[in-house]
């Protein structure tokens, strides 16, 4: 197996996301608590603005490895993301290094971030990869739902994709669940109706922090 990501980097990549977060933006951090304090643990997010990892990495209880994409890791981020414990992956074909990097972060009781839409987008969890539940029904790891809301408001904009600086932006975590069925299948059937049962926890979760947050 490749190298497991550094858990003493994803630590030194929180703290400079609890800076950088709180200091650009305002966060509200609701349903901490749910994220498990140990073992293994997937955060599930949705994508839809450029500062959802570092959001989530910055205000999540635990150190975060997040999948990223290739395409990020460029000019001195590269070494940066390396660095501080996050997962480069290919998303053109399968990344079989980025999976076996991604598990042993499982495998170590290290908690992973992924944006399952693969890209960003509405942010609506419309669109899920199979990746997520074979991560989570390989592992065993259970899924929490994070919710990234920040202004859609082009006034006041710095940079495109980003909200505002200064304004509020909520992160809304939701109850763990277990994506499989129970029996530790990983056939593509299986892992086809795990899809299922995360797209409608995950969308389920979404419905109910715009509805706490008034967004």
């Amino acid at each position: 197996m490749s190298e497991t990501p550094s858990l003493k980097g994803a630590a030194t990549g929180r703290r400079i996301g609890i800076g950088l977060m709180y200091g650009l933006w305002k966060p509200r951090v609701l349903g901490a608590w749910k994220v498990p304090a140990a073992g293994p643990v997937i955060l599930a997010v949705n994508h839809s603005h450029n500062i959802d990892g570092p959001m989530v990495m910055g205000t999540a209880p635990r150190p975060l490895h997040f999948l990223i994409k290739k395409e990020a890791y460029v000019g001195p981020l590269g070494p940066f993301l390396e660095g501080i414990g996050q997962v480069k992956v290919d998303r053109s074909g399968t990344d079989r290094t980025a999976i076996s990097r991604a598990l042993g972060v499982l495998q170590n009781g290290g908690a992973l971030g992924i944006f399952p839409e693969g890209s960003r987008g509405e942010g609506d969890f419309a669109s899920l990869r199979a990746g997520l539940a074979y991560f989570a029904v390989r592992a065993g790891a259970p899924i929490v739902p994070v919710a990234v809301l920040g202004s859609t408001e082009r006034r006041g904009r710095v940079v495109k994709g980003l909200p505002p600086l200064r304004s509020r932006v909520d992160i809304v975590f939701g109850d763990a669940f277990d994506a499989g069925d129970g029996s530790g299948r990983r056939t593509r059937t299986a892992l086809d109706q795990a899809t299922v049962r995360i797209q409608d926890r995950l969308t389920a979760h979404l419905a109910d922090a715009k509805r706490l947050t008034g967004r």
